[in-house]
């Protein structure tokens, strides 16, 4: 038998598990595994500068790609509870990313030694597995099942804490004869999708609500070949999205409160059924339950048994793997089209494109200080269907996803559930690290681009390039207007006159100098006709440097966007006039 470090039979482990990148900060009480990553090679490591920066890249790192698992490491104590709002956005979206902590020995792990806290207890709301592992000889195994857990049923993450010595302890281990644990993924049965099938077919007015589950299960080519049998159309979720082509004549708009088009709230309206797979019915898709479900018929799938019936009951529920259950309704939708029992529904998709034609916002603006919809207008000319959008939370993620188009799966990479701030940059570079080759293209506001700043120097130092579109007012606009409702304005301005940058009224932070600062590349642009030469030099400033660039479009300063204040999906406020 081979012997070897329990911090070396960790790393064959990640390798032979199919771990190829990893972010992290190292320190004292993970040195024993940092040096195993050094002797082993094998998995190329990108030095964040902040431990939450690199849970963050992990998550774009995973995905970015079906199948990757972004790997963070951090040290004891604060390195730990700084993954914690890492995992909890990879447990809302169902993101697999493994955490590893370095700890202080167990000889002292009760004694207030530095740097020594109960991570695992602080981390288990988050994740499906947390665990101090105490005796070396449990590494393998421990390892082995997080890996099993972090693919099987609804994925997710997971945190192993390792003490300091048990790193450093030898134990028995071959790694040539490793094998992963079996993958579980609950399975529809035919009889199930076939009572489904049968509630689609008595409807006149179906739709299908895709939700991330789809695009986690690599189920959208599925997906869309079911639509188009059945002659359904397809909403996606905010974490769905790009799972069916925006263009595609059965893509009927997202529906909800904030991220939602006035074609896809119009549509989900008039229907009559609506299938959810791989969805959560989340709050800010559906909003009031009463005004969502009246009149419809539900059949919901879900990796997740416990999923079904959480915000609503359902008419019928199947626990299903996407992937799986979409096979099945495929080869029986086929089925029933040959013996000619798949309904006519080509009014009623002619009623959907119908809608998606003139239920749209204005985009063209041609004001001084610039409005954001022309940012989203010039970033769809400007970027292709190849891009990758990454975004977190506020204003412009709201206003993006009403704008932007969106045609592949992961191609719209934003934290759904969670929505921390400071998440866009560092979550781009992972994505960034994962297809070297893309084009990548963040999205922030100016609050969520400071959160996190710092970040841009691991991607001028490691050499990843990708375009930041920063949308800058100088204001928290999401919660500046959230609070109309409490006829107030208060601690949302972040305006200030800057001694170093006159020239920036009262914008304040100085981004370009900033970004400058940090390695990177970065372009000011106050005038909308000088967006698409911004961005074209931006592409062109990002493959010479092979660094972040900066596009900054310096803002109106008060913009409200469409969104319901009602909690109603029948009450978007519109603020701009339509086209």
């Amino acid at each position: 038998m081979a012997r070897m470090t329990a911090a070396r039979a960790a790393v064959e482990i990640l390798k032979r598990e199919g771990v190829r990148d990893a972010f992290g900060v190292p320190g004292a009480a993970i040195n024993p595994l940092y040096a195993a990553l050094k002797a082993s090679g094998g998995i190329h490591h990108t030095l964040a500068r902040h431990v939450e920066g690199a849970s963050h890249m992990a998550e774009g790192y995973t995905r970015t790609r079906p199948g990757n698992i972004g790997v963070c490491i951090g040290t004891s104590g604060p390195a730990g509870t700084d993954m914690i709002t890492g995992l909890y956005s990879a447990t809302g979206d169902s993101v697999p990313i493994l955490c590893i902590t370095g700890q202080a020995p167990t000889t002292v792990l009760h004694k207030e030694d530095f740097q020594a806290v109960d991570i695992a207890s602080i981390a288990a709301p988050v994740t499906k597995m947390a665990v101090t592992v105490l005796e070396a000889a449990q590494v393998p195994g421990v390892f082995q099942q997080a890996f099993h857990l972090m693919r099987s049923g609804r994925p997710g993450p997971v945190l192993i804490d390792l003490p300091v010595d048990v790193q450093l302890t030898e134990i028995e281990f071959d790694p040539e004869t490793y094998e992963p644990l079996p993958v579980y993924k609950p399975t529809a049965t035919r009889a199930q999708i076939e009572k489904a099938l049968a509630l689609l077919n008595a409807s006149e007015r179906p739709l299908i609500v895709a939700g991330g589950g789809v695009i986690n299960a690599d189920a959208t080519e599925l997906l869309v070949r079911f639509a188009e049998l059945t002659g359904t159309p397809v909403v996606p979720t905010l974490m769905g999205w790009g799972a069916i082509p925006d263009d595609h004549e059965l893509h009927a708009g997202m529906v909800g409160l904030q991220t939602s088009h006035r074609y896809g709230n119009a549509t989900f309206l008039e229907s009559d059924f609506v299938l959810g797979i791989g969805n959560r019915w989340a709050n800010r898709h559906t909003g009031r339950i009463d005004v969502y479900t009246a009149g419809r018929t539900f059949v919901h799938v879900d990796i997740e048994p416990m999923q079904i019936g959480r915000i609503f009951a359902p008419d019928y529920g199947i626990a299903s793997d996407a992937k799986a259950a979409l096979h099945l309704f495929v080869e029986v939708a086929e089925e029933l089209r040959r013996a000619g029992r798949i309904p006519d529904r080509s009014v009623w998709a002619a009623t959907v494109r119908e809608r998606k034609a003139h239920l749209k916002r204005r985009t063209h603006f041609d004001d001084i200080p610039i409005k954001p919809q022309r940012v989203y207008e010039e970033m769809n000319k400007a970027f292709g269907p190849e891009t990758r959008y990454v975004t977190a939370i506020g204003l412009s993620q709201i206003a993006g996803a009403q704008m932007l188009h969106v045609y592949r799966p992961r191609h719209w990479i934003n934290c759904g559930q969670a929505g921390p701030l400071g998440w866009t940059i560092p979550a781009a570079l992972g994505v960034a690290r994962a297809d070297p080759e893309a084009s990548v293209v963040a999205l922030s506001g100016d609050y969520d681009f400071q959160f996190m700043i710092e970040e841009l120097a691991v991607g001028a130092q490691h050499r990843i390039p990708y375009i930041h579109v920063l949308v800058n007012n100088s204001y928290l606009g999401l919660i500046r207007q959230a609070q109309r409702a409490f006829d107030m304005d208060f601690q949302v301005k972040l305006e200030f006159e800057n001694i170093n940058s006159p020239e920036l009224g009262v914008y304040g932070v100085d981004h370009v100098k900033v970004a400058e600062g940090l390695g990177c590349k970065a372009i000011r642009v106050t005038d909308p006709d000088d967006l698409a030469p911004a961005f074209e030099q931006a592409k062109k400033l990002a493959a010479e440097y092979r660094v972040p660039v900066v596009v900054e479009a310096i803002l109106e300063r008060v913009t409200d966007i469409s969104m319901s204040t009602t909690n109603d999906i029948s009450d978007v406020v519109e603020f701009e006039e339509s086209v």
